[in-house]
């Protein structure tokens, strides 16, 4: 295997910052779909994922640049890096995520068995290419 990919300390790096990710899109994603789920609606499950989607890119943007304040950015800049070092991590994990729910559910279903599996799979899509972020261009979001 190709010593890019051998970096230990840098999978260990790049799985925090996908978890805190993961954090942040699963609280926007899954907060919406249970909205939708629970409250009568006539929108297609195309729409409410759509919305979902949406709504986790927000939370997790939200989410990663408190991070980035806490940790002594000021805002400018911690927006931008929030924006800009994880937008494509963010949306293929929401993709991942929803994706998942769909094949599973048939439709934009929150059930307790989907939950991990779908956060598995939102974990695991964007996590190599945060590695290699991180690896390549030394640059990641915490």
């Amino acid at each position: 295997m190709n010593a890019f990919w051998r970096n230990k300390t840098n999978w260990i790096k790049s799985a925090h910052n996908t978890k805190w990710c993961l954090i942040g899109c699963a609280i926007g994603d899954f907060g919406t779909i249970a909205y939708f789920q629970f409250t009568p609606h006539d929108l297609s499950v195309l729409s409410v994922m759509l919305l979902a989607m949406i709504n986790g890119l927000i939370t997790s943007i939200m989410l990663e640049t408190i991070i980035l304040l806490r940790d002594g950015l000021d805002f400018k800049h911690a927006l931008k890096t929030a924006l800009g070092m994880s937008f494509i991590s963010m949306l293929a994990m929401e993709i991942a995520m929803n994706t998942t729910d769909y094949l599973l559910t048939g439709g934009a279903i929150l059930t307790w068995w989907v939950i991990p599996i779908a956060l598995l799979a939102g974990f695991l899509t964007p996590w190599p290419y945060n590695y290699w972020r991180l690896q390549k261009h030394k640059k990641s979001c915490h």
